[in-house]
């Protein structure tokens, strides 16, 4: 695609804002649109989304954690002229009952745009940038899964992917499975950060951990027995396996997770 502007939702999110500074490098025309943006796109209010839309001929979408893609929003775009859509969703949604995106998967597909999926394994940054940054801070993270492996994907391959897809052809219809290059345990990763970061990062991989350190956080019990479930099902799944995506769609190897955490900001 040339000459055309790209809409992204999420501009600042841990793949967002990669997204938006992979575009500008190679000189595409990037829209950031988000409730502090200039241009203004706010999830919960529908009127701000066709002003955002204008003249976009591409989009990125990623909806914030818990929130919804209305069904409504990509059938805007494409009245709008959208002919490109590229929706950040998560694999193992299936097994984990990941109604939300799954249903945001639906949505983009029946959009009435060409569409590809981008299904992103446990991001690096969880652990420098994510929700896992206090628990390494406070020494211990408790995620009820034991001793199944994963394939950590750094953030950088994620928007990568996501670029090209936006801007390449031979993407519409295709659901990219997107991993680092090695299945690692929790523990494991729990290690490499802590080497990295220089002090003790244990790993608890209990239900009883898990529900303990939810608690002390102030998580209602109902949110934590829908998490207990959704890890439980991960963990019976079995360890997830590498894909080739990355280095095929990009050119490019995925970067190993002691390479993430030994440049990170700890």
């Amino acid at each position: 695609m040339t000459d055309d502007e790209i809409l992204v939702l999420g501009p600042g999110g841990t793949v967002g804002r990669r997204v938006v500074a992979r575009l500008r490098a190679t000189g595409s025309e990037v829209r950031p649109a988000s409730r502090s943006t200039p241009v203004r796109f706010d999830w919960a209010s529908p009127g701000t989304w066709q002003p955002a839309l204008a003249d976009a001929t591409a989009m990125f979408l990623m909806a914030p954690d818990g929130v919804p893609v209305e069904p409504e929003l990509c059938t805007l775009a494409a009245r709008a002229g959208v002919r490109r859509v590229v929706l950040l969703s998560s694999r193992a949604i299936e097994a984990m009952g990941d109604d939300r995106l799954l249903a945001a998967e639906r949505a983009v597909r029946d959009g009435g745009t060409e569409w590809t999926i981008v299904r992103a394994d446990w991001f690096d940054q969880n652990f420098d940038e994510g929700f896992l940054r206090p628990a390494v801070e406070a020494g211990a993270v408790a995620i009820p899964v034991g001793g199944v492996r994963q394939t950590f994907v750094d953030a950088g391959d994620i928007a990568a992917v996501v670029v090209a897809a936006l801007t390449d052809d031979g993407h519409a219809g295709v659901t990219h499975e997107v991993t680092g290059p090695e299945a690692i345990t929790f523990g494991e990763a729990c290690a490499i950060v802590g080497t990295a970061c220089g002090r003790e990062v244990r790993f608890e991989g209990t239900e009883e951990a898990y529900r303990t350190a939810m608690s002390s956080f102030g998580v209602p019990e109902a949110q934590i027995a829908r998490d207990v479930a959704a890890f439980t099902a991960l963990a019976a799944a079995g360890d997830s396996a590498p894909r080739d995506t990355v280095e095929r769609v990009t050119g490019h190897p995925p970067r190993r997770f002691a390479d993430y955490a030994a440049g990170a900001s700890w």
